[in-house]
Parts: structure tokens; C-alpha cells; sequence
């Protein structure tokens, strides 16, 4: 079964920058589930996985554009320090800031008395990535999940 829009895919990887040491694997802990074409990737990944089928390994080179975005500018922010509870805090940290969106990994720039300067690109923001990939398990996704978007059960979003 090859892989296209709504089929559950497990997976594992590898990324790393453009000609760099790994960054982040999966092969330590369990593959990523998601469910194909409905954006739970970075589209140049979900782009290089379409009609591949289980056991299959490829490795693909992914534009910062269509990675985790081109480094924009003026995206710099101050936050009272007291959003970031008792962490110690240090320039170039990525730490997770709660937000009216949801959870936001940023990367913190300068630590004030009260305040802290922080980046809201994303960490990978403007860099060329590379995915080594191993396709586990490719399956029909049921009508539920099709529904939600997302993968339920082993793996998945539990509810």
C-alpha cells in the first residue's frame, strides 16, 4: 500500500542541517504516526513521502521554505520574566513559552531583571534540513480519524 492523503503513516527519522551532524532521531523511541496530507508535517517532508510504501528508506533535502520557514526579522519580543516560572535562563536557550496559541518553542536573546527578550522564529527557522527516512507501516485511515485530522490509538492522539 503506498502512501497518499488520508493513509496512517509510521515512520521514523532523522534530520539533521544541510551536511551537519544529526540533530534529532526517532530510531531511540517509538516512529512518528501521522495521518498523510492533512499538514501534521512540514510539507517538504510530507511532499517527499508521497507513493512511498512500507520499508522504504530515502533521504531528502528540504528548503527552509518548506521546512520550518525563511528566519523573518522583528519577530523579537519582551516577556515578563514570571512566564517562565523558576527555569534559569540563558541567551540562546530554546525554551517553551505558553501563549494564547498554544505552546511555542522560542529562543531566548537577553535576560533583564524583570524581563526576557525572546525570538519566536522557530528554532530551524531559515535552515536547509535533511531527513533521513524510514517508512514502518502504511495503513487505511479510519473514518474518525479522517474526521479529526489526526492519528487515534497506538501512537496517536488519544482523546
Amino acid at each position: 500500500m503506498k502512501i497518499e492523503k488520508d493513509r496512517v503513516v509510521r515512520f521514523h527519522y532523522t534530520v539533521s542541517e544541510v551536511g551537519q551532524e544529526p540533530i534529532e532521531s526517532s530510531k531511540d523511541r517509538d516512529p512518528l504516526v501521522i495521518l498523510f496530507g492533512h499538514g501534521n508535517i512540514i510539507p517538504g517532508l510530507e511532499n517527499a513521502m508521497l507513493d512511498k510504501r512500507a520499508g522504504e528508506n530515502f533521504g531528502v533535502d528540504v528548503k527552509a521554505a518548506e521546512a520550518y520557514g525563511e528566519y523573518r526579522e522583528g519577530l523579537g519580543q519582551r516577556v515578563p520574566k514570571k512566564h517562565f516560572g523558576t527555569a534559569k535562563l540563558a541567551p540562546g536557550m530554546q525554551v517553551v513559552l505558553q501563549t494564547n496559541f498554544g505552546p511555542r518553542a522560542v529562543t531566548v536573546q537577553k535576560v533583564g531583571m524583570s524581563v526576557v527578550d525572546v525570538d519566536l522564529n522557530h528554532p530551524m527557522a531559515g535552515k536547509d534540513l535533511h531527513f533521513d527516512v524510514e517508512i514502518v507501516e502504511v495503513r487505511e485511515a479510519n473514518p474518525e480519524e479522517i474526521e479529526h485530522g489526526h492519528v487515534h490509538g497506538d501512537g496517536g492522539h488519544h482523546h
